[in-house]
């Protein structure tokens, strides 16, 4: 397939469109507050991990944002954009140095740009709320960022490995 100004816009849409139905899937699942607020399973960050590893680190990072902003006016607020894209920048800068490195796995990268969405989050909560009593909640953020990492990073390689089958990218 050649890689033409057409396809590279046609990709473009494609991951951001199925970014915004993985974000609307998981803002209609119930998940069990009990467990740990305010904790999701970020199925759009399989999409950023794909046009990472598939296509660039600009790439990723225009499909993170736009995604993002499409999100939050559709299905939240100023406030829910302000948080997802905070913890959404420092996800994507962490896994595009991780990647650049060549020393994690597409695991490993995936478990970093879980712990470092949910630390952006906490800043700017921190930042919004003025304390650092907000610090507290962390730990817990960061075994979920652990556990939904290594989920997205075993989906993104199984995904990465079907989308070179069918279209022959890269």
């Amino acid at each position: 397939m050649k890689n033409t100004t057409a396809v590279k816009v046609a990709f473009y849409g494609m991951f951001v469109a199925l970014a915004f139905i993985f974000s609307y899937i998981e803002a209609i699942i119930p998940f069990p507050v009990s467990i740990a607020p305010g904790v999701k399973l970020g199925l759009a960050n399989i999409v950023v991990l794909m046009a990472l590893y598939a296509m660039g680190a600009k790439e990723a990072l225009a499909i993170s944002c736009l995604r993002i902003i499409l999100v939050g006016f559709t299905f939240g607020n100023l406030f829910s954009i302000i948080y997802s894209l905070s913890g959404g920048i420092l996800s994507w800068i962490t896994m595009s140095l991780l990647k650049r490195s060549k020393l994690f796995s597409i695991v490993g990268v995936s478990i970093v740009g879980g712990i470092s969405h949910n630390l952006g989050q906490i800043i700017v909560a921190a930042i919004i709320l003025e304390t650092s009593s907000i610090a507290y909640y962390f730990p817990i953020l960061m075994i979920a960022g652990i556990v939904t990492g290594v989920v997205i990073g075993v989906l993104g390689i199984g995904l990465l490995k079907v989308q070179k089958k069918i279209f022959n990218i890269y």
